[in-house]
């Protein structure tokens, strides 16, 4: 595609434009290779080592422009403790933004968790930026139209460059860049942008924007979008809809994200109006790359003008992966941030309790909940006392927490791990690895059913008598699955799921939950009981029953790891509560494959039950274990 020559659209004396442009999404504060939760070096990550991607993808095309597809402030305890601890007043500069604006970005857009830490400091944050950020669906103010809208930042920018063709000449050129955020963002964060932030559908603000674009000079389209690729078939709302954005007329070129994916790749072979071949979706040149800065999504774009207007001849989409060990850091940024890397590893090493165990979650999808325990408890101790109505009050109250580190797209070595021995602050960011705010609902026994038949959708169907079905659903992410503390659950895994990957109802007549003891007593389906939970839940992600606004009982700006850390302060140590969890509905001579962290050899003790047998590693890292189900364990 490189070589314009190889097209024969172009004729003699026709001269084409390489246009190259370079996406970073979803780094999530990951600015230098370290994971700050294992305390360590982590090669293969970070913004300062996929800068040397991006320095040879520049070096290599005459004309580039770099982008980032949002998702890039909240991730890590660095990212924290500049929120909560040291603060950004007006003047500072974020971090994110002095490595951004080293390397030269050309525009931005904004993706949902830019909003964890509120509105106020992102907006500070941005203050940083040299280069546009765009975001087309988030507004403070709606009008009659998302044109008369009083967006957030500015809806799109139209940058005007040089080009130059393979023969040396310039061309000037006219490129518009517009932004997209998921429309749930508003939900995910409603504790902090309730009456102060509005969203739009992707795709109708898409189709109102795109025409004034072209109206205000724009001669190519390039959409930021921070949305995954997804159905095909549009429906107003969506939070993944690459698919039928690409479609809208007048966009030249897609970069998308959100999911944390690669595209193109096989995943995503099967998907209609997708095309992995070519590297499009809709018939337009598309890229994901991935995240954390661990990869660099590329689009190349063979441009010829004629008649006075420019025309797209060829297009090749590709991903550029750090290799395994990684790239010598890019001393604009590691420069730029090393004094609050020190000051970040300063502060996750503070030591605030201790543990009286070691605390994991390679085993959470088996039943072994020990770690999600230890929040369930904090969560319900900080909602028990600050539950002002008395009749609210004198209810049960539940808490519910997700193993969010437990493998998946977090890869063998994301997974919760805390030895017995002192607590610092990294190990309770390792608990719960999310700003996510404390939330709490008022549900029914038969919603709170219903809420843990939405996380049995994490387990594949197994039939009796089988041998090796895979266990976890890979479609459903460790943050989808709930446990509830104190309940005592058995899943009945012979039974198909009622819900899908996405929190659809599947089949309304399946039903995997069998049993739901508290304290020994059947959980009862017309009482009432307080579900402790976090804002991002209460907020409708995932589509969990009773996830309504109805039923918010509390909704605090606290954030739960704060919750945790305090309650640690308070107690010493890390405290379990209950020890309701869930088990298996025995099925003789059934055999599954479970695959977790290798750090998982050093407690197959704790899931005896199950007569575990290693069968080695994965290509990707993963012990893979044999588990024998004979015992219902």
């Amino acid at each position: 595609m490189l070589n314009s020559l190889s097209f024969s659209g172009l004729t003699t004396g026709q001269r084409g434009v390489h246009l190259r442009l370079i996406e970073t999404t979803d780094l999530h504060l990951h600015l230098l290779p370290y994971d700050y939760y294992a305390d360590r070096p982590s090669a293969g990550i970070g913004l300062a080592s996929a800068a040397r991607l991006i320095d040879v993808a520049r070096a290599e095309a005459p004309n580039t422009l770099l982008f980032d597809n949002g998702d890039f402030l909240q991730g890590t305890p660095m990212g924290d403790y500049v929120a909560h601890e040291r603060g950004l007043r007006r003047g500072d500069l974020h971090p994110v933004m002095a490595a951004m604006n080293a390397l030269d970005y050309d525009a931005i857009t904004l993706g949902n968790h830019e909003f964890n830490y509120g509105l106020d400091f992102l907006m500070t944050t941005l203050e940083g930026a040299a280069f546009p950020v765009v975001s087309a669906n988030l507004s403070t103010r709606l009008g009659a139209g998302p044109r008369a809208d009083r967006t957030l930042v500015k809806p799109y920018v139209i940058l005007d460059r040089m080009v130059t063709d393979e023969m040396g000449f310039a061309h000037p050129i006219r490129i518009g860049v517009i932004g997209f955020a998921p429309p749930q963002v508003i939900d995910w964060d409603n504790h902090a942008l309730d009456g102060r932030l509005q969203a739009r559908d992707i795709v109708q603000s898409a189709r109102a924007w795109v025409p004034e674009m072209r109206e205000a000079g724009a001669e190519l389209i390039v959409a930021l979008a921070h949305t995954g690729i997804g159905s095909a078939r549009y429906a107003e709302g969506m939070e993944n809809a690459a698919v039928p954005l690409a479609r809208t007329p007048g966009i030249d070129a897609l970069l998308t994200g959100h999911t944390h994916l690669i595209f193109p790749s096989p995943m995503f072979s099967s998907m209609p109006d997708v095309d992995i071949a070519t590297g499009t979706i809709g018939g337009k040149p598309a890229v994901m790359g991935g995240c954390w800065g661990a990869h660099v999504g590329l689009i190349d774009m063979l441009l010829m003008r004629e008649g006075g207007e420019w025309q797209v001849l060829g297009t090749r989409s590709e991903v550029r992966a750090l290799p395994s060990d990684g790239l010598k850091s890019d001393r604009r940024i590691a420069d730029a941030v090393a004094g609050l890397h020190a000051d970040t590893l300063a502060a996750i090493r503070r030591p605030v309790g201790q543990s009286r165990e070691a605390l994991h979650s390679y085993f959470s999808h088996l039943g072994v909940t020990g770690s999600l325990q230890v929040v369930a408890e904090a969560q319900r101790d900080y909602v028990r006392q600050r539950l002002a109505d008395p009749e609210l009050a004198e209810l049960p109250i539940l808490s519910a927490v997700a193993p969010f580190k437990s493998g998946g797209r977090g890869g063998p070595a994301g997974y919760t791990d805390v030895l017995e021995g002192p607590v610092a602050l990294r190990h309770i960011a390792d608990l719960y690895p999310f700003p996510n705010a404390i939330a709490a609902l008022c549900l029914t026994g038969a919603e709170v059913v219903e809420w843990l038949e939405r996380s049995a959708a994490a387990f594949n169907r197994v039939r009796p008598g089988s041998q090796g079905t895979p266990l976890r659903n890979p479609e459903v992410p460790g943050y989808n699955f709930e446990v509830i503390d104190p309940l005592d659950v058995v899943y009945d895994l012979s039974q198909p799921s009622r819900y899908d990957h996405a929190g659809g109802l599947a089949d309304p007549r399946a039903h995997r939950v069998v049993s739901v003891m508290l304290e020994g007593r059947p959980l009862d389906p017309e009482g009432r009981y307080i579900l402790c939970t976090n804002s991002y839940r209460a907020g409708g992600a995932g589509r969990f029953a009773g996830a309504q606004a109805r039923n918010l009982v509390l909704s605090d700006e606290r954030v739960t790891r704060d919750i945790l850390r305090q309650y640690v302060t308070r107690h010493g140590a890390l405290v379990r509560g209950g020890q309701g969890s869930f088990r298996f509905k025995a099925m003789p001579g059934t055999t599954v494959i479970f695959e977790t962290g290798p750090g998982a050899g050093a407690h197959l003790d704790e899931i005896a039950g199950f007569h575990p047998e290693a069968r080695g590693l994965t290509r990707a890292g993963f012990l893979r274990l044999k588990l024998d189900l004979s015992d219902g364990a």
